[in-house]
Parts: structure tokens; sequence; C-alpha cells
């Protein structure tokens, strides 16, 4: 069990937390289950730490900024315990190094090489509730290290896989992953289940719900995953019975279909972005290793390229590259690209931050035509222009106006039968 950062805000959010736990861990019909839980630091103390960091030394060390920051999960670790405790449970905290969670490269981003979990896996099968801080571990070098910002949900994942666990239930303050954004299109419907390959697209193309990291750990180690609601009554029905939506192989997708507990759709959702910008270089010389100049430094600089088009080349051998960036990156990119100026051959930078990305997702593209021209078809007959698309198996995404988003979601979610019934 997850619980992220709003579930853990103060002491009377815990408790409710630890209700939650205590009754997951007493199951139902007398069958207790084994419970490990991974907790976020409470909403706004990871800012609160960084801030200081920065005021004690703007140049600061990463590895002392690691050891600041990840006391926010060590704290609501042991007041998870003790909340625990309080409750008749027997509950104990699992700190980074002492599973121990082995991480690698480099401080404040680092990934999760491997967890060693026996003294743990002993612990809960003694009947004990293991909580565990998430986005921490430790390096090579025995240092604390930090997993990114998320990186809880990345940490739940890992630890699942370790244990073994039958499935990680990720509580956030959503009910479940919804065929688009529910503040946008009132008649958003709850998904009962996605496969990993929707999630990890969905994820990548704006929808919230969960980090693209913890998805893609989760379809490498089969980890089943159920996101669902922190905010629920005490008496609410327990995680077994399904009341989030359930992330898995496609695999049990299929057999979900058989046995008529779903039905397959052709699109799953719309998901929007409004975190991208457009740059239009122009007048590039259009000949071999002119992009590679282009995209080489941002690539050195870790700055994202989403979608590239190259226009039809003009008269002099030169053509038009247009491409988008994430929109934190723009002035990095923007600059970066200036300094390259003569060695790539361009004429001007034009760049656009009011720009939106909207995206299809859907498993059933593969084996269905006809959802591109849908799209397409949709968004011209509401007067909304297609300024860039980029594709992959089971996504098609486009870049509009970002006055448009809205109306764009909205138009696409009945055009592709999503609309909930009245």
């Amino acid at each position: 069990m997850k619980f992220g950062g709003t579930s853990m805000a103060g002491t009377e959010r815990i408790r409710r937390v630890a209700n939650i736990v205590r009754a997951q861990a007493a199951g139902k019909d007398g069958e207790a289950n084994e419970v490990a839980v991974v907790v976020s630091a409470m909403a706004g103390e990871t800012d609160r730490l960084v801030n200081f960091c920065r005021e004690a030394n703007a140049l600061y060390d990463p590895a002392e900024y690691d050891v600041v920051v990840s006391s926010g999960e060590q704290v609501t670790s042991g007041l998870l315990a003790l909340t625990l405790q309080s409750l008749g449970c027997k509950a104990r905290s699992w700190l980074g190094w002492q599973l121990p969670v082995k991480t690698e490269e480099a401080h404040a981003k680092a990934r999760i090489s491997s967890i060693e979990a026996p003294d743990m896996v002993a612990s809960l099968e003694a009947g004990e509730i293991a909580v565990v801080p998430g986005f921490q571990g430790i390096t090579e070098e025995g240092r604390v290290s930090t997993l990114g910002r998320g990186g809880s949900d990345t940490s739940a994942v890992a630890v699942a896989a370790a244990v073994k666990a039958d499935r990680c239930d990720i509580y956030t303050d959503v009910d479940g992953v919804y065929t688009t954004d529910p503040r946008i299109v009132a008649k958003a419907r709850k998904l009962k289940a996605v496969t990993y390959e929707e999630m990890l697209e969905l994820a990548s193309v704006g929808a919230k719900v969960l980090q693209t990291r913890s998805v893609g750990l989760a379809m490498k180690e089969g980890v089943r995953i159920q996101v669902l609601s922190s905010f629920v009554d005490d008496d609410a029905a327990l995680a077994d019975d399904l009341p989030g939506t359930l992330i898995v192989s496609d695999e049990e997708m299929d057999q979900m279909v058989e046995r008529g507990e779903m039905e397959r759709q052709l699109v799953t959702g719309i998901a929007h972005d409004k975190n991208e910008a457009k740059v239009i270089l122009t007048r590039v010389p259009d000949k071999p290793g002119a992009v590679a100049h282009i995209f080489e430094p941002l690539a050195d600089a870790s700055i994202n390229v989403d979608m590239i088009i190259q226009n039809v080349g003009r008269d002099k051998g030169e053509t038009d590259v247009t491409f988008t960036v994430p929109q934190a990156d723009l002035a990095r990119a923007q600059a970066l690209l200036e300094d390259r100026r003569e060695d790539i051959g361009f004429n001007r930078i034009i760049t656009d931050s009011q720009i939106a990305k909207i995206s299809v997702v859907g498993v059933g593209m593969k084996s269905h035509a006809g959802v591109a021209s849908t799209m397409f078809r949709s968004l011209s007959d509401r007067g909304i222009n297609i300024q860039a698309i980029s594709t992959s198996e089971i996504k098609v995404s486009v870049m509009i106006d970002e006055d448009e988003t809205e109306l764009a979601v909205r138009v696409l979610h009945t055009a592709y039968g999503l609309d909930a019934e009245e």
C-alpha cells in the first residue's frame, strides 16, 4: 500500500491512513493479509526542505541535499508506525538503508538497482506491518540517496516486486484512472482496468495519476497496480473488492474481457498537456547531419524533445525544423541553440509556449484503422487547427493552440464514444 503526501498531511490524516491499513491487514472472512506500506512526506514538506538547502548553500552538495530532503519520509514512516501501534497493530518502520534499498546513478535522481528484503519478509510473516519511507535509498558508497520528485510511487512498486506482493495499491487524491480529466469532461468514466502500455502512454502525455517510471518498473517486474482514493470513509469497502482502477498486463486484460468483467475499448483515454513549448528553426541546411547538430546539444543537456517535424525543403536546399520541448526547458534550449547557430546554420529561432498536446491512447488502435482520421475530422469540424502530429503504436498526439485545449478534449471524448451515459 502506498500513500502520497496529501494522504499523510497531518496527524489526523495519518490516523485515517492507519485505519485503512489496519482494515487491510485484518482482511475479510478471518483471512489476514501481510501488508507493507510505503509513505511520502507530508504535502509541502519536501519543498520546505529543498528551500532550506538553497538558503544554506545555493551551490549545495547533492549528497547532503539528499540527507535533508529524505528526512520528510522518515518522519511520516515513524508517525504511521506509532499510530498503527496505538490502534493495537504490530508495526515498525524500515528506512531505506535498513532494508536496504540499493540505488545507482546520481544523487537527487537515483535509480533503484535492488532491494534485499529477507528481514522485512520475515517480519511480515510474523504478523508485523512494515512501514517504508518512499523516495529514499542508499548508494554503493553507503550514502543516503533520493529517487527524484514523485519517486515514492517507484519505491512502492520496487518494494512490491521485492516481497512478491499480490498487488500494489497506490492511494492518491483521485479514486482511479478516468477516460479523461473529470474536471474538464463531467461525463468522464472511471476505468476498471488499463494495460501497462496504456498507462505508460497516458502518464507520459499528461495524465498525472502515476509517475511514468513507476509504471515502467511495474511492467518490467509484473507488479499489478491498483489506483484508488485514500479519501474514503472508515467503513468503506476493502481494496480487495477493487473499487479503483487496476493496471495489468495485456494477458490479464484479455482474461478480464473474456470473463465479461469489462469491454475492450478502441480508445482508452484522452490526455492533455499544457507544459510543452514549440521551437521552430528556419532555413536549416537540407543536408545529412543537419538535424543531428540540432538535437545532440539538447540531448547532452538532458532536454527531452517530443514532436519533431521537418518541413518540405525550400528551393535553396533549406528546410524549417519544428519540435517541442518541456516549457521549463525552453529558455535553456533556446540559449543552447543560439550558441550553436553557426554549426547548425539556421536563420532564426521562433518559439511559442502557448500550445498544448492532446493525445488519444488505446491498445485497440493496434488492430483498428481510422482512429487518427476520426481525431483529425472531429477537430477540423470544430475549427481547431493542428500544428503538429506524432504517433506511436497505441497513441496519436497533436499540437494545438493552448486556448482550445478543453474544447478539443471534450470533442474527442464524445467522438470516441467515451462519454458516460446519463
